[in-house]
């Protein structure tokens, strides 16, 4: 399988790209994309300016578009949104105008976000749920109504809605990794809303699964099919690391410190993988305790 990797220097992407053999990738810097992954095609890309260069496409089997601008780096500004949009949807477009014209036939693996479902309260979401209509699921409508313009030359569009990914080295405990490890952790609010929580090792799973099996397009939830409430997840993650959580934050206080992003943090998403457990894929780490447990070692 020849692969085309867009994001493969973020926590996902080279975690993906270390499977692959001598993937191309695409990259605003491609020599440091390659200091960075090691053995790579790379080839400069502004992701948001023009079209992916057709010359990236020859001989790919299957896309992975894994590129766009961190939701959880920094306040949502006016800025900070429009690069959180524009690096998903044209960003998006325009990778699928590169692969219109190379006239490719590769699968498209394309990325997206459980921020689709908004905030869903108890409500158990499969991939069938109604998306929201807030910042974030807009952002993720408009980025998978991009990725299915593939399918207008024939390509197979496969989109993973990526929950809250966990493991070494990145994603979502880069930032709460430091504070449980002092003791000073503890839950968002009410701790009631609900984690789709996912091991970086099982999204790479995942994806490799919706490149290689052809009966499966469209939306699947790369999640855990355990989720967990914030409450839970955060004594999980203070025994995981042997200290106490005792220091809740309040719901003004996020607001007050990080504005609009705290609507995130605090909405309630009862992911279920269910396209995934219908196609079979067996789970590295199904259980948070293990998941947990090896995001934490050195």
């Amino acid at each position: 399988m020849r692969a085309l990797v867009t994001g493969a220097t973020g926590f996902i992407g080279s975690r993906l790209a270390a499977t692959l053999d001598r993937p191309v990738v695409l990259s605003r810097d491609p020599a440091r994309a390659k200091k960075s992954l090691g053995d790579v095609e790379a080839y400069a890309w502004s992701a948001e300016r023009e079209p992916a260069p057709v010359a990236a496409f020859d001989g790919v089997d299957v896309v992975f578009h894994l590129a766009g601008d961190p939701v959880a780096d920094g306040r949502w500004t006016p800025e900070k949104k429009r690069a959180i949009r524009d690096s998903r949807h044209l960003g998006t477009k325009n990778l699928v105008d590169g692969m219109k014209q190379a006239k490719s036939g590769a699968v498209l693996v394309s990325a997206s976000a459980v921020g689709y479902y908004g905030n869903r309260g108890d409500e158990v979401l499969y991939e069938d749920a109604l998306p929201a209509d807030d910042f974030l699921a807009i952002v993720c409508r408009e980025w998978e109504a991009a990725a299915q313009e593939a399918e207008a030359i024939g390509a197979r569009v496969a989109i993973a809605r990526i929950g809250i990914v966990l493991g070494r080295g990145g994603g979502a405990l880069e930032k709460m990794l430091p504070l449980f490890k002092l003791g000073l952790g503890g839950r968002l609010a009410t701790g009631r809303q609900w984690m789709p929580w996912v091991h970086v090792d099982d999204v790479v799973g995942m994806l490799r699964l919706a490149a290689t099996r052809a009966t499966l397009s469209g939306p699947f939830n790369a999640v855990s099919p355990n989720p967990l409430t914030n409450r839970e997840f955060t004594t999980a993650l203070a025994s995981a690391v042997h200290r106490p959580a005792i220091l809740p934050a309040p719901e003004f206080g996020l607001r007050l410190m990080i504005g609009e992003f705290a609507e995130i943090l605090l909405a309630s998403q009862r992911a279920m993988p269910g396209v995934m457990q219908a196609a079979g894929y067996e789970f590295l780490f199904p259980q948070p305790r293990e998941a947990l447990q090896d995001a934490v070692r050195h």
